[in-house]
């Protein structure tokens, strides 16, 4: 846990950036609580609790890059330490020590590691889960145990509806283990109670699915890397010899690594979701299979080499650090990330005039401004016709085309903030092109900067043709 800790606090303020996913949670934890229900009747529902949860963290601490990453650098912490719990209750201490080291390493855990974003709580959830299914499996343990379970199940589907496949992979450990039927029945009970609770979520929010829209559909070589994971998984299944009377590592970790993994793909193939984020907690599973592979090392070589088997998961977690060095630092890098909404927004209070207006292409770019209002002040925003706060959505309400038209011609110099060129999509909306039409045949850029995947361009209105 203290391992997993000191990675998330290296670098967490990433050279003080904030990408635009993160730039959401910013902005929607800084309105107040009414603001935030009205604003997930119309989108980000499935984010809502851990939006409010971060209102309260806001309220408590101040907006702040580590406010926004601390929640899940302490909820990592979590997660290490119940695969270091589970993995030396089922194959002894260094299979324990081992995934959970092994855990903080992993890239993707690196980079959600210092994310202003739910899922390393969820994988928080998804070890305490797996660690009261453990206790369950090894001892008689009370109906608080199922409750805690419940609860701790309800708080991930809240997080992310998504994550309720822990239900799947659980169950595929009780069959495997042949968990008596007392144990399966309360698993049972607390498991229906949980997707209960969740399923409100789970049906309001299939009213917003435009917001997946952009996720591409599911390709063959998608599948490149649950394959690498699946076949590192296998190895530490095959290598894992439980002993007499102690549950197998593999029933365990095995099914928590594949079933979520095989179940996003399964849904793909109906409506395309694959992003690994949404099943980062498989990865428990694997840390938790590659802590067996370690576990067997060291056993292997202790008769023989009992002084030199006692440093080699020190030696092996040193390996590791060197070779993923160069992935650690660009993970804590802001080139890391699409892009840096606090960037563009010192660019823009460097070259904005008083008078001046701003226009954003996409909507979806005035995050910069909702994250740093100061930068933007004495800007009018001359396309928007309601804030995010009063439309309760992320980038507001724009004016139809005409009207922003109408309202460009009247200026005579304006900010447009959009993507940089090696990352901006095609203008498709309607009103999208209208401002670009506009600036192309009545302004000419005098400025323009790109930096970190965004661009602030300067236009000046033309001087009328003699």
């Amino acid at each position: 846990m203290v391992w997993t800790f000191a990675l998330g606090l290296w670098g967490l303020s990433r050279q003080d950036s904030v990408w635009r996913d993160e730039a959401a949670t910013w902005q929607v934890a800084q309105r107040s609580t009414a603001e935030i229900c009205h604003m997930l009747e119309n989108v980000d529902v499935v984010h809502g609790f851990y939006y409010l949860l971060m209102h309260v963290l806001f309220e408590c601490f101040g907006p702040s890059t580590t406010a926004l990453r601390l929640p899940s650098v302490l909820a990592m912490g979590v997660a290490a330490a119940c695969v270091a719990v589970i993995g030396h209750r089922l194959a002894g201490r260094w299979a324990g020590l081992g995934g959970g080291a092994a855990f903080g390493l992993l890239p993707a855990v690196q980079f959600h590691l210092q994310e202003g974003r739910p899922y390393a709580l969820v994988a928080a959830g998804a070890g305490i889960s797996t660690l009261l299914v453990v206790s369950a499996l090894q001892r008689r343990v009370r109906a608080s145990y199922w409750v805690a379970y419940g609860g701790t199940v309800v708080l991930m589907g809240f997080l992310n509806w998504l994550s309720l496949m822990i239900l799947p992979a659980h169950a595929v450990t009780l069959l495997w283990v042949r968990a008596g039927r007392g144990v399966r029945a309360r698993w049972a009970a607390a498991s229906a109670a949980a997707a209960a609770c969740v399923l409100p979520l789970v049906l309001f929010s299939r009213s917003q699915s435009a917001q997946v829209s952009w996720i591409p559909p599911l390709t063959w070589h998608m599948m490149i890397g649950p394959a690498v994971l699946l076949a590192i998984g296998g190895v530490g299944a095959l290598l894992d010899r439980p002993r007499t009377g102690r549950l197998p590592i593999a029933a365990v970790g095995l099914p928590l690594l594949v079933v979520p993994q095989v179940g996003l793909i399964g849904l793909s193939l109906v409506q395309p979701l694959f992003l690994e984020r949404y099943v980062l907690f498989s990865l428990l599973g694997l840390a938790l299979l590659i802590g067996a592979i370690l576990g067997s090392v060291v056993r292997a070589a202790r008769p023989r080499f009992p002084r030199a088997s006692r440093w080699m998961l020190p030696a092996a977690v040193a390996v590791a650090m060197v070779a993923l060095l160069p992935q650690s630092l660009a993970k804590r890098s802001p080139a890391s990330r699409v892009d840096d909404v606090l960037a563009v927004a010192s660019d823009v209070r460097r070259l904005k005039e008083p008078g001046n207006a701003v226009l954003f292409i996409p909507s979806a770019r005035r995050d910069t401004k909702s994250v740093s209002p100061d930068a933007f002040a004495d800007l009018r925003d001359i396309a928007l016709a309601e804030s995010p706060e009063r439309s309760g959505t992320l980038k507001g309400l724009e004016a139809d085309p005409a009207r922003i038209r109408t309202a460009m011609l009247s200026q005579q110099r304006i900010l447009l903030v959009t993507d940089a060129a090696q990352v901006a999509r095609p203008v498709t909306a309607e009103r999208d092109k209208t401002k670009t039409s506009v600036l192309e045949e009545y302004f000419r850029a005098v400025a323009d900067e790109q930096v970190r995947g965004r661009r602030v361009t300067v236009y000046e209105r033309r001087a009328p043709a003699r």
